[in-house]
């Protein structure tokens, strides 16, 4: 007991300590987290933290955006395309208020990022002081954590503890509201450590073994399997062991809008794209098949269609990191709790070497009715005015599948997604659940700076592109390589869409007139040029993917063109509509 004692009471080793203030606290510990890239915009309640990083432009590059919310939508790009966390700097109130769209975009398509909030100085919090809002009760909705720190000691901990979060598990956004106190006291600093455990957080559930061999026994069982594959793959780093279980299994995989890229495009067994707007076969035989494997996807809405008639012929297995998602929407038979890049080697390694030919023969005879009644009008029609299709196969064309393509969202997204060739993993980015107009601009920007070496273009709308074509001016101060692709209808196409075929054409203010899209890019020092005629595309996109620099290009496209197949809403996955 005496030794016991004396070694409890022996003295450690004392950690070297530097007096700092929490901002200088606050870089050291994103530097340490291997943070390069941050987007922001100062104000005055986070004013420390912008003095202090004037002596950190070797260490952290700083991209000044022109509005909050593009600053979250362009750390989304940068996550998205670098699997890394971004980062985002805003002031208090407005500027803080700015960031929710964005955080709640992140936090439906778990997208991990680091959102650091100025804030009053504590002793004015509850005053209603100048530009003081409650951003923690306001986030908390649409965070996956949120903290307010009025101590700079809390500092180092905190920002540990929110990359833990961010990033592991389901990822998500993170919000760290910091006082103007803290951000200027001194503290004694002791370096930083990273956090990998938090007390009563599991971010990746015990995997159990009866699951795995219950799920293996249904799909070696299963005469019609057929999977569905969602971004939980993408997040999980688990391309290489999924496409292993799809190609030992020999199971026809179509995949979610965020889940583009986990195999590549052509790969044989890859079937196409699932939910409202995606391929034919894929929906229908979702009510055919014997077996469903559902791979890090949430059963959301736009894939399911009516729950009620939503595949209940079909024993379902689920793999998800998130045991929430688990009999959320579809009930699973078979739920398989954990990271599937954990899971599907144990699944793969129980499983059946087969080829399902006849299975698949019918998923091809679905792809042809498609190929002939739709796709080969839509990428190569003969007459008339140009289609978003034609536009996007063209961009393969030229690409050859290796280019990143970041989404705006309505009609053009549905198409982008629908046709974009993706050879490789993570060259898909668009906003999936929330679906943000946008988004596509600053994530184009962000997508830029998460990989560096690759083209990246923006598809987007002409009114999504209104939404925040202020970002030009980002792209033109430091001279960001985006190519901008406008998609131009003249109209709120998606709206548009469903009032003529549900509102009998009582087109109420989806008309949207929009400027000289060209002019407005010279403004900015861009480059650009508009496309009207079918027999200028080609030479059109190759003149964008070959200028140096960012490049704006509008086509103008079909004004009432639809984008099918579609599965209206209330209906079920089966009924979808090829016209």
């Amino acid at each position: 007991m005496e030794i016991a004692q004396e070694e409890a009471t022996a003295p450690s080793t004392p950690k070297k300590t530097t007096t700092v203030t929490g901002s200088v606290a606050l870089l050291e510990g994103l530097i340490a987290e291997g943070t390069e890239t941050i987007f922001g915009y100062p104000g005055g309640a986070i004013m420390p933290i912008y003095d202090a990083i004037y002596d950190y432009k070797e260490k952290l590059n700083h991209i000044l955006v022109r509005h909050e919310q593009a600053a979250t939508h362009a750390a989304q790009g940068f996550a998205r395309t670098s699997g890394k966390v971004g980062v985002v700097f805003a002031t208090s109130g407005p500027g803080a208020t700015n960031l929710v769209t964005g955080l709640a975009d992140a936090q439906i398509d778990s997208t991990p990022m680091v959102c650091i909030t100025g804030q009053v100085f504590a002793h004015l919090l509850g005053t209603d002081a100048f530009q003081e809002t409650d951003v923690i009760n306001i986030t908390t909705p649409v965070t996956k954590w949120n903290y307010q720190v009025t101590d700079a000691n809390e500092i180092p901990a905190v920002l540990a503890k929110a990359f833990y979060i961010a990033r592991s598990g389901r990822p998500g956004p993170v919000l760290i509201d910091i006082t103007k106190n803290a951000q200027i006291q001194l503290f004694d600093y002791e370096g930083y450590t990273p956090c990998n455990h938090i007390r009563s957080y599991r971010p990746k559930p015990i995997i159990r073994n009866e699951y795995i061999n219950q799920a293996a026994a249904l799909i070696n069982s299963a005469k019609k399997p057929f999977i569905l594959f969602g971004q939980g793959v993408l997040l999980g780093n688990a391309e290489a062991e999924f496409q292993a279980f799809v190609e030992k299994s020999g199971i026809p995989a179509a995949w979610t809008i965020l889940g583009a890229g986990a195999i590549p495009s052509d790969h044989p067994l890859n079937v196409g794209m699932l939910g409202m707007h995606g391929n034919y076969g894929p929906n229908v035989q979702t009510n055919q098949c014997d077996v469903l494997i559902a791979i890090g996807m949430r059963f959301d809405d736009r894939v399911t269609g009516r729950l009620d008639k939503y595949a209940k012929q079909a024993k379902v297995v689920h793999l998800d990191i998130d045991p929430a998602e688990i009999d959320k929407n579809v009930k699973a038979d078979v739920p398989v709790w954990g990271d599937c890049k954990a899971t599907l080697p144990l699944l793969t390694s129980l499983i059946e070497e087969k080829s399902h030919e006849e299975w698949h023969n019918e998923f091809k005879a679905f792809d042809k009715i498609e190929q002939e009644e739709l796709i080969q009008k839509e990428l190569n029609p003969e007459s008339g005015e140009l289609t978003m299709g034609e536009v996007i196969n063209q961009l393969n064309i030229l690409t050859n599948g290796n280019a990143v393509i970041v989404s705006d969202v309505g009609q053009h997204q549905m198409v982008a997604c629908r046709y974009g060739k993706l050879n490789t993993t993570r060259l898909s980015v668009t906003s999936g659940g929330l679906g943000t107009m946008g988004f596509g601009l600053p994530a184009a920007i962000g997508a830029k700076f998460g990989t560096p070496d690759r083209t990246v273009v923006a598809v987007i709308g002409d009114g999504g592109f209104q939404m925040t074509l202020q970002e030009l001016g980002t792209i033109m101060q430091f001279d960001v390589d985006v190519k901008i692709l406008i998609l131009n209808n003249q109209f709120l196409g998606m709206v548009r869409q469903w009032q003529q075929l549900f509102n009998d054409k009582r087109y109420s203010f989806v008309n949207i007139t929009s400027p000289d899209f060209v002019k407005l890019a010279s403004a900015y020092d861009i480059p650009g040029k508009k496309v009207t005629e079918r027999e200028d595309l080609k030479g059109a996109l190759e003149e964008m993917l070959n200028s140096k620099g960012s490049y704006l290009m509008e086509v103008m496209v079909t004004k009432e063109h639809n984008v099918f197949p579609m599965v209206p809403q209330g209906c079920s996955v089966s009924e979808i509509r090829l016209k």
